[in-house]
């Protein structure tokens, strides 16, 4: 049977079918709330439950803790309301009239950049265009059902082609379809944009981001999405990787860094070898910028990469003082599936 769902404090009330988490129910009804991941990983979905009950789904414990579960929240990207609901949630309005579509596209080139990350560049229809806001991300449709979520790493304004950061993981249906058999001309299709990880333009705060990994990819959307407006913002970039080759594309945030008087980068690598001749940074990213930045809660923090990476950022520079909702993020994690599936 369906249930009503109040999101507060906007009063807003829509009606969630069977089986619906609260999170693709609102979706539905045009109210969106704040999600990245949608499958339980991430935690950017998390909010409150003020009265009723929920299934909470599946998730990992480090998205969502025992404590604040028994505290009243919930991960609405995986939630299924058993009552009405009365909610506590933040509202994105700036994602909120663009249009989800799904679309054919062709893959017009493959660029190996290391050995273990491709960026496909994908073409478009002639008749088609893709609005989307910087850091949004797009889902690949496989032949099968199933869907590889990959963050779109051009800038808004830069979408003649549209290009994702692809880390191949050894038995990962889509990445090994990437690396070993994909040639330039496939079609695919995809849906598309989603995600409320976006930079926010409207705030005057300093900028902190953080990325380990091909988390990279929105990240240089968002940044050549603020040198392109004219964003005047301080903003710190720091890339982490266990060695150097992580940082696949190395060259582009120091040149960034040359030619941007307001941007800073600063590479982080948290197990750097003889090979790597390194005599940069080192530790973990997130530890690094609370070094560098002690008033932290003057800051807005946007960090992408791995789950781990997410939760310990988002966990000590809160109990730093930075502010709940200064920190956006999106978290990557591998699917579970092994077998190479052809797209259709």
């Amino acid at each position: 049977m369906p249930f009503y769902i109040t999101i507060q404090p906007s009063g807003h009330r829509y009606e969630a079918e069977d089986q619906e988490t609260v999170l693709e129910s609102a979706l539905r009804h045009g109210f969106t709330l704040p999600y990245g991941c949608r499958n339980g990983a991430c935690g950017s979905c998390k909010g409150k439950i003020l009265s009723g009950q929920v299934d909470y789904g599946d998730y990992q414990s480090t998205a969502l803790t025992d404590e604040e579960k028994a505290a009243g929240f919930a991960l609405f990207c995986r939630a299924r309301p058993l009552s009405d609901l009365v909610i506590e949630s933040r509202e994105v309005s700036a994602a909120r009239d663009i249009q989800i579509k799904t679309i054919p596209c062709r893959v017009q080139k493959i660029e190996r950049v290391s050995d273990d990350v491709a960026v496909l560049y994908l073409k478009l229809p002639a008749s088609e265009r893709l609005q989307f806001l910087a850091g949004q991300y797009i889902d690949i449709l496989l032949k099968d059902g199933k869907r590889r979520s990959f963050s779109l790493a051009n800038a808004p304004h830069d979408d003649a082609l549209l290009q994702l950061h692809v880390r191949h993981v050894p038995g990962g249906a889509f990445t090994e379809y990437v690396f070993t058999t994909m040639q330039e001309k496939t079609i695919l299709r995809f849906e598309g944009p989603l995600g409320t990880f976006f930079l926010r333009e409207d705030s005057d705060k300093p900028i902190i981001m953080l990325a380990t990994g091909t988390g990279f990819a929105p990240i240089k959307s968002m940044l050549e999405h603020a040198f392109h407006v004219g964003i005047r913002r301080p903003i710190t970039l720091y890339w982490g990787g266990r060695h150097r080759d992580d940082l696949y594309m190395l060259d582009l945030p120091q040149q960034w860094a040359q030619t941007q008087a307001n941007f800073t980068f600063v590479p982080v690598l948290s197990r750097p070898t003889a090979e790597d001749q390194w005599n940069g940074r080192t530790g973990h990213v997130q530890d690094c910028a609370l070094a560098d930045h002690p008033d932290i809660k003057s800051y807005e923090v946007y960090a992408c990469g791995s789950p781990e990476m997410v939760s310990e950022a988002h966990r000590v520079l809160v109990a730093a003082g930075l502010p709940e909702e200064a920190f956006y993020s999106d978290a990557f994690t591998p699917a579970k599936d092994s077998q190479p599936q052809p797209t259709t």
